[in-house]
């Protein structure tokens, strides 16, 4: 069972030691990448635009000019302000790997380690998802 403390009853209880001697340090390099490389996002953005392209070429219309627009828009703020944080900081900049690099190393994830074709994906598993529920969408539209 699950019981409140408060800081004071906590604090009497608490035996706080100094670690002397440790070798832990704060990181000090910030990755704002996640080390994957660039083909991968850029993929996965032309894959949304593909996506917003085939509904709008299959059901043009005047009343979805702003709807699409706005969408087009927050895909390149998106991906846009992505691109923006990753070159902050340059000091602690780390270059993405490369493919070469994602096929021979892979990468860790939350949940263990992948391969790099495991981690490529996972990565455009959804995005390819999208770009083919919208063919289907077309595809049933066209043959209703």
């Amino acid at each position: 069972m699950s019981k409140n403390l408060s800081r004071e009853q906590i604090a009497d209880h608490a035996n706080v030691i100094e670690a002397s001697g440790s070798d832990y340090r704060a990181p000090t390099e910030i990755i704002r990448n996640f080390e994957l490389p660039k083909g991968l996002y850029m993929t996965t953005a032309l894959c949304y635009l593909a996506f917003l392209g085939i509904l709008a070429t299959a059901f043009a219309s005047p009343g979805l000019v702003l709807p699409m627009a706005a969408c087009i828009f927050f895909l390149f703020v998106f991906f846009g302000i992505s691109a923006i944080w990753t070159r902050m900081a340059p000091e602690s900049r780390k270059e993405p790997m490369n493919w070469g690099q994602l096929r021979r190393r892979g990468i860790a994830t939350n949940v263990g380690h992948l391969s790099g074709g495991e981690a490529a994906i996972q990565m455009l598993l959804l995005p390819v998802l999208i770009v083919m529920w919208a063919l289907a969408v077309v595809t049933i539209a066209a043959l209703i």
